[in-house]
């Protein structure tokens, strides 16, 4: 198969334009794609030796490249232009259309997305982050009070990705326990956590996705086989039904939509917009 690269440019981190590009390019399962990410473009000659890189994949007799660029100065974008690819200027696509619709002149001041414009969101993220590192994994912290949500399920299956990105993402304050076993032999859930039922969301996962993750983390002793993963994983539904917590199999799901579907059924207020 043909290997096509994709440039995603930006004059800040490139955050902005790694997220769409991806997200569109992952619709064509036909494709090979190789990504690479030109941040901090914010000078003309950093422009130009942008295009001079686009060009020279090109030249080599590789596909036409495929740029998806975030560069919000209007002399940038110009030159950039110059390079031969598919050129897919995300202010060109949405903020021009916008400013017709708003009837206002957009500003064109880089780093507005993801850049320290707003303190308060900033440190509401760091708050959250902080919070979601202290209550890790049944943490000493338990600071369970505080909690927007608290995730539980067994081991590895996906709980502190989660509760990190819902504080990186959103501000939510997350916290999460492990289910052992102790609670698989008594089928019951510790007083304190109880007593925070309404907060509580599960997270399950299929056997022998759980086996895989585990067994490249440690793959000695029974905590990856086949015998006690499935226990772990019937005791831990058993447990989701006898409280009535919602729960979601993150086999299949991605970090961002695990944390969607999460604040969607809970409907905990995102403390910050991305």
């Amino acid at each position: 198969m043909t290997e096509r690269t994709v440039f995603l440019l930006s004059d800040q981190t490139g955050v902005t334009a790694e997220t769409l590009g991806h997200s569109l390019i992952t619709q064509f399962a036909g494709q090979n794609f190789r990504q690479m990410t030109l941040p901090f473009i914010d000078t003309e000659d950093k422009v130009r030796e942008a295009v001079r890189t686009i060009n020279a994949v090109r030249a080599s007799g590789a596909p036409k490249p495929i740029v998806f660029s975030t560069l919000v100065q209007a002399e940038f974008r110009a030159i950039l232009k110059d390079a031969d690819c598919m050129h897919l200027d995300i202010f060109d696509v949405f903020l021009e259309p916008l400013a017709q619709e708003l009837e206002e002149e957009p500003s064109f001041e880089a780093g507005r997305a993801h850049g320290m414009s707003d303190i308060d969101a900033y440190m509401k993220r760091i708050e959250a982050t902080n919070f979601a590192l202290a209550n890790d994994d049944g943490g000493i912290s338990r600071n369970y009070d505080v909690a927007d949500v608290i995730l539980v399920g067994v081991s590895r299956s996906g709980k502190t990705p989660t509760c990190l990105y819902l504080a990186l993402q959103y501000g939510v304050y997350a916290a999460n326990y492990p289910l052992t076993e102790e609670e698989f032999e008594s089928g019951k859930l510790p007083d304190f956590l109880v007593k925070q039922k309404d907060k509580l969301f599960g997270l399950s996962i299929k056997p022998e996705r759980l086996r895989q993750i585990r067994k490249e983390r440690r793959p000695m002793g029974s905590y990856s086989t086949p015998q006690q993963v499935r226990f772990e994983l019937r005791e831990t539904d058993k447990i989701f039904k006898r409280y009535g917590i919602p729960h979601v199999d993150t086999t299949e799901f991605s970090i961002e939509e695990i944390s969607s579907r999460i604040l969607d059924s809970t409907g905990v207020d995102r403390r910050v917009r991305p």
